[in-house]
């Protein structure tokens, strides 16, 4: 059988890294966790590491995680649509928005329910993606403001999110600027300037981002290590926090190019490495269990360096494992790394297995005790109000 493995200590490691870069530089952070997909183990893990502060992208997974954990702050990530209004309000403590008829109708459901929403008004910086246009900030601030239920925390961007813009210190200047001027504009303070995201780690580390920009909404670099920058992993975090692990069903020495005439007929595109072999070349190919349907195969790779992906059917992957297959034989399994289009399939396909190692009463017992050892995030709106 397949599976995904959590490895829960790996995952305290990079959770731990990455607090004491953000307490080094005084931010607040929120743990992203929508490619997760609601796994309840995962999430019990991150509430015993101390993590009070989740953002996630659906509704669906914020009741997931509101089902098994409880005393967190919960982020909206996706922009709000007028017929989720009322469920985003009772989910989500905080939102990200870009669009007054939208917060005027989170206003109406945070007043018929007597409590206040918290928002991130959202600002278009060049990556194409949600945002205001920066000439109509003024304007948009005046009619938000006039709000009774409407608590503004702060104003937020996504960069490198979509268009594959590397995020720049210009950018994050002009965050700052805008700050500025709508406090001395309004005569209010924005606490929260949020766009710090794992592709503004790097500069994190380089000490070039403004200290201004104090709040960070952080998931792919936890869960993978990743730089999203530079390609490969950032100082300091491991790459093992997840895994996926395939059963091998067949073994076979075979021939390494197909035999006769090809085609464009496959269903799904093959890995392009036909001019490794030559013809007649042959080596021991293994079928493993994991395909198109369950993941985006071009996002695995096999740990073991000497292994190739061949290709995969929607059920089925090949892997060519060389002269040698290293005793392996049927039942054994093969190990992957994944990146984050993968992962994201893998944890939301209801065909393969996850599993957290260790179990959670074992990983209770490793962090001690007080499951509480460590407190990487807490509630940054609680933060907020107390003056930090």
């Amino acid at each position: 059988m397949s599976k995904v493995i959590i490895d829960l200590k790996a995952l305290k490691h990079n959770l731990s890294v990455i607090e004491e870069w953000m307490k080094g530089r005084g931010s607040q952070w929120s743990v992203v966790t929508k490619v997760l997909c609601g796994h309840a183990d995962t999430l019990k893990a991150l509430q015993m590491l101390g993590v009070r502060s989740i953002g996630d992208s659906r509704l669906e997974n914020l009741r997931a995680i509101e089902h098994c954990i409880s005393g967190f702050e919960a982020w909206y990530l996706r922009l709000p649509h007028l017929s989720a209004a009322g469920d985003v309000v009772q989910l989500a403590d905080v939102s990200l928005n870009s669009e007054i008829s939208i917060i005027h109708a989170l206003n109406d459901e945070a007043r018929r329910r007597n409590r206040e929403h918290h928002i991130i008004i959202m600002i278009e910086l060049g990556d194409l993606r949600e945002g205001i246009l920066p000439g109509h900030l003024v304007e948009f601030y005046r009619k938000v403001f006039e709000l009774d239920c409407i608590d503004v925390l702060g104003i937020g961007a996504n960069l490198g999110c979509l268009a594959g813009a590397v995020p720049n210190i210009d950018q994050f200047m002009q965050l700052v600027l805008y700050r500025e001027l709508l406090e001395l504009k309004f005569g209010r303070k924005l606490p929260l300037i949020s766009a710090g995201s794992s592709a503004v780690l790097p500069l994190v580390l380089e000490e070039k981002l403004p200290k201004a920009i104090n709040h960070f909404r952080i998931g792919e670099s936890i869960f993978l290590g990743s730089d999203l920058v530079n390609g490969g992993t950032l100082p300091g975090l491991r790459d093992d926090v997840i895994l996926l692990q395939a059963e091998i069903a067949e073994i076979k020495e075979k021939s390494l190019l197909p035999m006769g005439e090809t085609s464009n007929i496959q269903p799904f595109e093959t890995a392009q490495i036909e001019d490794e072999y030559t013809p007649g070349q042959r080596g021991y190919r293994a079928l493993v269990t994991i395909g198109q349907l369950d993941t985006d195969v071009h996002g695995l790779q096999p740990c073991n360096p000497e292994y190739k992906i061949a290709g995969a059917s929607s059920d089925i992957s090949v892997i060519n494992l060389g002269d040698n297959p290293m005793n392996l034989r049927v039942g054994d399994e093969i190990t992957f790394r994944v990146n984050y289009s993968a992962l994201l399939r893998l944890m939301y396909g209801r065909y393969i297995e996850k599993e957290t190692r260790p179990s959670l009463e074992e990983f209770s017992i490793f962090i001690g005790e007080d499951t509480h050892d460590i407190e990487p995030v807490t509630h940054n709106i609680t933060a907020i109000h107390q003056g930090a």
